[in-house]
């Protein structure tokens, strides 16, 4: 029979293992609960445009930001009307105007948040390390689609717009944290 003070180490123990455990496993978890639920305004990736086409259009706004680059970023067009299920493509332009070349990686979110699982990407620069020569100018598009689904959902469905907002970081900025 294992006496008592020989086994709180051990439940000691186990409770250390298993938080352990779930420390390391909640980055992994919260990017997954992200991805299913569209919390904080996570977008979907997807590989197929969906089946139908919906009559109601829904303006998408496109906010630009860098943070710690000498580039310029902005959408072609700041708004476009789409609607709901029909695949649609944005360009961007993207100039280097420092004296040497530069890398960056663009990051996204969508407000409202709750609209996040609704905005699916079928092709993205984002989170892709881009870099530009000196004097240099690119563009890169997305594209994607809104969700017919989102008529089903009362938090969204009578949406009239959205913003998507870009911020290109620095890959520097990476390696500082």
């Amino acid at each position: 029979m294992i006496q008592k003070k020989n086994l709180t180490p051990l439940i000691l123990a186990g409770i250390f293992i298993i938080m352990l455990s779930l420390s390391f496993a909640a980055v992994p978890l919260y990017d997954l609960f992200c991805r299913v639920t569209g919390f904080g305004g996570t977008t979907q990736k997807s590989n197929t445009a969906p089946k139908i086409v919906l009559n109601k259009i829904v303006s998408v706004r496109f906010d630009t930001n860098v943070n710690n680059l000498p580039w310029e970023f902005k959408a072609k067009t700041n708004v476009i009307d789409v609607k709901v299920g029909q695949v649609s493509k944005i360009e961007f332009e993207v100039e280097n105007y420092g004296d040497e070349p530069s890398a960056g990686v663009a990051s996204f979110n969508v407000s409202p948040a709750s609209f996040g699982k609704y905005y699916s990407k079928l092709g993205c620069f984002c989170f892709e390390k881009q870099m530009l020569k000196a004097g240099e100018k690119a563009t890169y598009v997305m594209t994607f689609y809104l969700d017919p689904e989102m008529i089903n959902d009362p938090t969204v469905k009578n949406l009239e717009d959205v913003t998507m907002s870009y911020t290109f970081f620095s890959t520097d900025y990476y390696k500082q944290s």
